[in-house]
């Protein structure tokens, strides 16, 4: 019988260990890869608004993960196979998530709901850029093209949203049409009750004038009638210069703004800068809903949380 050390002993368990380890890794990865969403939205709000659609007929997932920018991301192997095997994907258009153009390209038409695409919200698109800030620098067309992209912040648009995925759900598994039919009146229900909810709770808020972080919220404030003074810049991976920023100082003491707001996926310290020294509070506004677990409720939790970060800045000096 041969004799074993201590030291090759702890070997020989540590090995034991490391391989058991590396088999469960590879048993998860398989899993992660073989896993089949039946739908898959590109960025978090476009899940809640296809889970409130789907539920109880198919999973739905996020391809964007929390914390990460649609501006700058990079998919994973992991992604590109949970988009080859989704039967739905839903997505804005190239124009916002560059980073799905070539998984997207490569699926069918049937398999895909492109939304700036729809007969429904092309005539509700946004003009983007240079409309609300005249002073900026940077061309709107090198960054969304002509129109705002940042679609799922307009609750109208989002109601087009659920009828188009609606539709297609019901085409994938017509025998569940009932089920699908219903969630699409509960999801309506559920948003004309909040939409009259934040409006009651923006309008005292109207003529409040506030700066916010980049252009991504015009959708929602057009909606319910707040007033940006502008924003800092079109594309977040660009700061803008110090001329642009002195004027945005300049405007923020004159025109007596109230709030400035920065977002949760960036770390704008020019926000800090130019605030100092002046009586402008500083806000956050989060247009990816980060945390907001996806289920019937989520696009109405969404608009909620959205409108109490405006509300929470806004309100004070009030």
């Amino acid at each position: 019988m041969p004799v074993f050390s201590p030291t090759s002993l702890l070997r020989a368990i540590f090995s034991t260990i490391c391989f058991f380890c590396l088999v469960v890794v590879s048993v998860m990865m398989v899993s992660i890869v073989d896993a089949h969403a039946a739908v898959v939205a590109s960025l978090r709000p476009l899940g809640f608004i296809a889970a409130a659609v789907a539920d109880g007929v198919m999973p739905v997932e996020v391809v964007l993960p929390d914390g990460a920018s649609p501006h700058d991301y990079a998919l994973w192997p992991t992604d590109v196979m949970r988009l080859k095997k989704a039967d739905v994907l839903v997505w804005v258009g190239p124009e916002m998530e560059a980073f799905l153009s070539s998984s997207a390209s490569s699926l069918p038409a049937e398999r895909r709901i492109t939304l700036a695409s729809l007969p429904t919200v092309t005539p509700l698109l946004q003009k983007g850029g240079k409309a609300l800030h005249k002073n900026h620098k940077y061309d709107s067309n090198r960054y969304h093209g002509e129109y705002n992209m940042h679609l799922w912040l307009s609750p109208a648009i989002a109601r087009c949203a659920a009828d188009a995925i609606h539709d297609r759900l019901v085409a994938l598994v017509p025998e569940k049409k009932q089920r699908l039919d219903d969630n699409l009146q509960i999801f309506n229900t559920f948003l004309t009750k909040n939409d009259k909810n934040i409006a009651k709770m923006l309008a005292p808020f109207r003529t409040k004038k506030y700066y916010v972080f980049h252009d991504a919220y015009g959708y929602f404030e057009a909606y319910y009638g707040l007033t940006p003074l502008g924003y800092f810049t079109i594309n977040p991976e660009i700061q803008p210069g110090a001329q642009a920023l002195h004027k945005i100082r300049t405007q923020l003491v004159e025109q007596q703004a109230t709030c400035i707001f920065a977002e949760p996926q960036f770390r704008p310290s020019v926000i800090n800068a130019v605030a100092r020294g002046t009586t402008v509070h500083i806000g956050t506004l989060d247009p990816l809903g980060r945390g907001i677990v996806l289920d019937k409720e989520s696009y109405t939790r969404f608009l909620s949380q959205l409108s109490n970060q405006y509300m929470s800045c806004l309100e004070k000096n009030t």
